[in-house]
């Protein structure tokens, strides 16, 4: 004992300290199975969602999330941001990060919790939308995240949805969804493309009843050509209330009729005009029979007098400013300057109502078969009189530049929710096909005898084909423009040395009219005594990669159009076509393709190609016909025009 004392009297405080232990591993790479994680750059270790419905007017949605990246290509799901606002109350936001053996990398810190804005980036103005965020990723993959989140929501409108497949390339090895609801607010849901086992489990005790759907071992999805939109290939569960309550503002959504009435009646009484507006709208249509030519002098005079604002306060997602603001400020957002486009239009005696819709030109479709809120915006709509063989006519409210008429991409090809006194009226906006959507372009090629050319080229862009060219015109300054054009131009030596953008002439479709001019040094050096041209310069379609593997998704073919290209080739002194290419024509289920060429008398040489893509879903076994389709288009793009030069 004498000699032991010495020895321990030296050892450091520390010694005799008990250190708590590390925390055990978990979610470790290696228990991942096998096979989720081929083919995946990440995989959802944990989605487990809990929906607490407490009453018409109040739910909490509580979130546990833990998702591995497996690669660089996921490393964008390390970083995680959930929105709040004046009606969806954030209760807390945790994370942690783990390394590949599943050891505790760092716990997030409070401080590390950004909170910022959110800008829609259309000019918001008022909002009340927040946003946290935290980033956890890591130098290194694989690596493991784990988020933590609840929402108290005051805005029953909105059930939150259940997808936890939300992206190419991520597996799910588990997913749970539990919604707890009293009995005297059953729940309304629709299951999609749910595996084998996996439908609800659904109990009751006493006045609650559970709803449960559990999802294991998802293999990732592979990104396809052509594909039907990811929402409608993953496991999903869409939720919706039977009835709800928005800052006492009862409703229902069994139906699109009741949902459009709790709408209609939110904003009714505030399409009044002051005095002095009615009485210049009076003026402006005075001896204009036509209701159509009144509408669209009402329209344009809403462009020129209004701008476009987001409101999103509370309630004010979903309820205008009245009329007489907007006529008295002279701004407002989609739901405010559609409510005032319509009470111009009334005052014009041209009876309209607003429309729900779902907007955005890589949006899909709403489910029209599940009643429920899948709208973010407001336009208007203008029926044709019972006696009348007109069209229905829509209108855009927020932009300043848009054509009358005309919804585009933005809106059309879906569904959108009339609002009437009578309730909601689900109807189809606009479907735009190949004779809408068109590029005529004609073209000269002016070769010179060293091989460099120049190129003039007209092209007329209508229907969605213009929509991209109608934002370079109205929203870019020239620079801009040329660089977006120079930027996307697949030549591989050239100068742009003109560039003007116009609105075509008027008529029945808005278009854009391109008129560009192009320096092309060695664009076809002689080789010997023949030269060797593409005539096909600015409109070649790339065939597409070969399948790998067997197609997994049914081939939809989304938009129609129509390309037609006319290319003179105007030769040097001294050259002669030699051989010119076949002719080539295709007639498939996908569209159709032409070309051909001819000797014109004055020695120029005439290119006409006209592609036509039609509309249209097709089972996944049709895919090898359109990758043949498309091989055969890219294969003819090519045909190259061969020169002789003549002896002198």
């Amino acid at each position: 004992m004498k000699t032991l004392l010495p020895f321990l009297a030296a050892l450091p405080l520390s010694s005799f300290l008990i250190h708590p232990a590390a925390p055990a591993p978990k979610y470790a790479v290696a228990d991942i199975p096998t096979a989720l994680r081929e083919g995946a750059n990440a995989v959802v270790r944990a989605d487990d969602e809990v929906v607490t419905v407490k009453s018409a007017g109040r739910l909490v949605h509580t979130v546990h999330r833990v998702v591995t990246v497996l690669n660089d290509a996921a490393d964008n799901l390390g970083r995680f941001g959930v929105q709040y606002d004046a009606l969806n109350s954030l209760s807390y936001l945790r994370g942690a990060v783990y390394d590949a053996d599943g050891r505790l990398l760092h716990q997030l810190r409070a401080a590390e919790i950004h909170d910022q804005g959110i800008d829609d980036g259309n000019g918001s103005f008022m909002t009340d939308v927040r946003a946290r965020f935290a980033d956890l990723r890591q130098p290194q993959a694989p690596y493991t995240v784990e988020f933590d989140y609840e929402i108290v929501s005051d805005n029953t409108l909105f059930y939150p949805s259940w997808q936890p497949q939300e992206a190419e390339g991520v597996a799910v090895q588990s997913a749970t969804l539990h919604v707890i609801t009293p009995s005297a607010l059953p729940l309304r849901y629709q299951e999609r493309r749910l595996p084998t086992g996996a439908a609800v489990d659904h109990t009751a005790a006493g006045s609650q009843e559970t709803y449960e759907w559990t999802l294991t071992n998802l293999p990732a999805v592979d990104e396809e050509e052509a594909a039907p939109p990811l929402a409608d290939l993953t496991p999903a569960v869409a939720l919706a209330p039977g009835t709800f309550e928005v800052q006492g503002h009862k409703g229902s959504a069994t139906s699109w009729q009741n949902l459009g009435r709790w709408s209609y009646e939110l904003n009714a009484g505030r399409d009044v005009l002051p005095p002095a507006t009615t009485a210049k709208v009076t003026a402006l249509v005075s001896g204009i029979a036509d209701p159509r030519i009144r509408a669209q002098r009402v329209y344009e005079m809403l462009q020129g007098s209004t701008r476009y604002i987001s409101v999103q306060l509370g309630l004010g997602g979903w309820q205008t400013f009245p009329a007489s603001s907007v006529a008295s400020n002279g701004y407002g957002d989609c739901k405010a300057l559609s409510n005032y486009t319509v009470a111009l239009l009334n005052a014009a005696g041209v009876p309209a109502c607003v429309a729900l819709v779902k907007a955005g030109s890589d949006e899909p479709d709403i489910r029209a078969d599940f009643p429920s809120t899948q709208f973010n915006h407001v336009i208007v709509c203008v029926p044709p009189a019972k006696d009348s063989k007109a069209d229905t006519l829509w209108l855009e409210c927020t932009s300043q530049t848009e054509s009358f008429g005309y919804m585009g991409s933005f809106t059309g090809n879906r569904h959108a929710l009339l609002l009437t006194p009578e309730g909601g009226k689900l109807v189809a906006t606009p479907r735009y096909s190949t004779a809408e959507n068109r590029q005529l372009r004609r073209l000269d090629l002016f070769l010179d005898a060293t091989g460099s050319a120049t190129a003039t080229a007209r092209t007329l862009r209508t229907g969605q084909e213009q929509d991209l060219y109608a934002h370079l015109l109205h929203g870019l300054g020239p620079v801009e423009q040329k660089k977006y054009i120079t930027d996307h131009l697949r030549l591989p030596t050239f100068t742009l040395t003109k560039l003007n953008l116009a609105a075509a002439p008027a008529g029945p479709l808005p278009g854009v009219v391109e008129n560009l001019a192009l320096a092309l040094p060695g664009f076809a050096p002689p080789s010997g005594k023949r030269v060797f041209i593409n005539p096909n310069l600015l409109s070649r379609l790339p065939a597409l990669p070969a399948q790998v593997g067997e197609r997994q998704t049914d081939l939809w073919l989304d938009y129609a159009s129509l390309h037609a290209d006319t290319v003179r080739l105007h030769l040097p002194a001294g050259f002669h076509p030699e051989t010119l290419p076949a002719p080539v024509q295709l007639s498939t289920a996908y569209g159709t393709y032409v070309s051909q060429y001819a000797t014109l008398p004055d020695g120029t040489i005439q290119y006409i190609r006209r592609l036509e893509f039609k509309r249209g879903h097709l089972p996944k076994t049709a895919y090898a016909g359109y990758l043949d389709f498309r091989r055969k288009i890219s294969a003819a793009d090519k045909a190259t025009v061969v020169l002789l030069k003549t002896e002198s």
